[in-house]
């Protein structure tokens, strides 16, 4: 499980510092200035790519019957594509290439989550989300650390982040090697004896919750420096950026106790009520702010619960997803809840925003994370009780 963590935070070192930072500064080389149009077209294109090729690596791995050896190759081909990026061109050149990126992105990143589906029994699947915080964190990190000033030259942070993804990632792969458990590959009945619930409803409210957090979650991280300075013009960018790596540091020892009381306790789905309902709370405090400290109070509740939300979530779809032969695919649908926000939530900001101002924006965040808890709530009993 620590390997498989590591790997998987591997994934967020691949993506977070490039589409953060490096992808911007590299647009704003190409283009003289930044380009905002510019980077919308890299953004949407590579979200759409994105949803597409995951699904579509998933369903390969389960075809396949490996996972391993498409991580391997999604590792290689990411890696030459992300080192290429940084030579285009063009901005037209940088577009493609960061569309064929997130192809072999993908094509790791699919069947390396499929994998812990088929490694890890329901008993670990709390402490497996609270192992998947370490990635967000370690990707904030990795974002600081390739950017870090004089510490590493321009032309040399692409090579660093692809080092640093490979050291990660490959460890599990090569050690990972007959961690299959054949009793995670046989199919869930649809209806298990003295269910109230489904496992394909479990499996639409499941979604349903997560995209709801994320699009609140996919909000803030968008607009969180733009809010700030609306309360505190001048407010240090520097310092946003802090507060955005200290919380998700924070997050997950927090997770981890979680996941290890959730399989103690059997209660999967408690926790993950309990942090949407937080996350509802935090954007209340943060729309009805009056001064910087209460703002960035309600975001820390907000963030850090966001946080352990989405790591727990991510291990516990596992528990539901009834076709272990689909396993690739049906997480490739469930990634949808990860990239569609992106284009739902600038329509939501711009027709709130300017003629209602942050606060309308955070109410109606609470509203969805709210709606989210609500979903999960309504089948958060304990594991082996009538409505499991």
């Amino acid at each position: 499980m620590a390997l498989f963590a590591l790997a998987a935070a591997g994934g967020a070192v691949a993506f977070v510092p490039l589409l953060t930072v490096l992808l911007p500064q590299r647009i704003a080389d190409l283009q003289g200035g930044e380009d905002v149009a510019v980077l919308a077209q890299v953004t949407f294109f590579g979200a759409v790519v994105a949803s597409l090729a995951n699904i579509a690596a998933g369903m390969v791995s389960d075809r396949t019957g490996t996972r391993r050896g498409w991580i391997l190759a999604g590792l290689a081909l990411s890696s030459v594509l992300l080192l290429a990026a940084g030579e285009a061109r063009s901005a037209g050149e940088l577009v493609l290439l960061v569309m064929a990126w997130q192809v072999g992105l993908n094509l790791m990143l699919a069947p390396l989550m499929a994998w812990a589906g088929d490694c890890f029994p329901d008993s670990q699947k709390g402490m497996l989300g609270g192992a998947l915080a370490l990635s967000p964190a370690l990707g904030a990190l990795a974002g600081s650390l390739v950017t870090y000033g004089g510490l590493v030259a321009l032309e040399a942070r692409l090579w660093l982040v692809a080092m640093l993804v490979a050291a990660l990632v490959l460890p599990a792969v090569i050690c990972g090697g007959g961690r299959t458990r054949p009793e995670l590959m046989r199919p869930r009945p649809s209806v298990r004896p003295g269910a109230l619930i489904p496992s394909d409803e479990a499996v639409r409210r499941m979604w349903l919750a997560r995209f709801l957090v994320q699009v609140a979650e996919g909000g803030m991280f968008a607009f969180l420096l733009f809010w700030l300075r609306s309360l505190a013009p001048g407010f240090s960018e520097n310092t946003a950026a802090n507060i955005f790596s200290l919380v998700l540091v924070c997050a997950v020892p927090l997770s981890l106790l979680l996941g290890r009381w959730s399989d103690r306790h059997a209660r999967p789905i408690l926790p993950l009520a309990g942090c949407a309902l937080l996350c509802s709370t935090g954007m209340l405090v943060m729309a009805t702010a009056g001064t910087l400290a209460m703002a960035i109070a309600g975001y820390v509740i907000f963030a850090i619960a966001a946080a352990i939300f989405l790591s727990l979530h991510a291990s516990q779809t596992l528990r539901v997803l009834p076709a272990p032969e689909h396993r690739g695919r049906d997480l490739g649908l469930f990634n949808l809840t990860n990239t569609l926000p992106a284009m739902v939530m600038p329509w939501l900001t711009v027709l709130l925003v300017p003629g209602f101002g942050y606060s309308a924006l955070f109410v109606l965040f609470a509203l969805l994370s709210l709606a989210s808890a609500g979903l999960l709530a309504s089948f958060a009993r304990p594991v082996g009780s009538p409505a499991t």
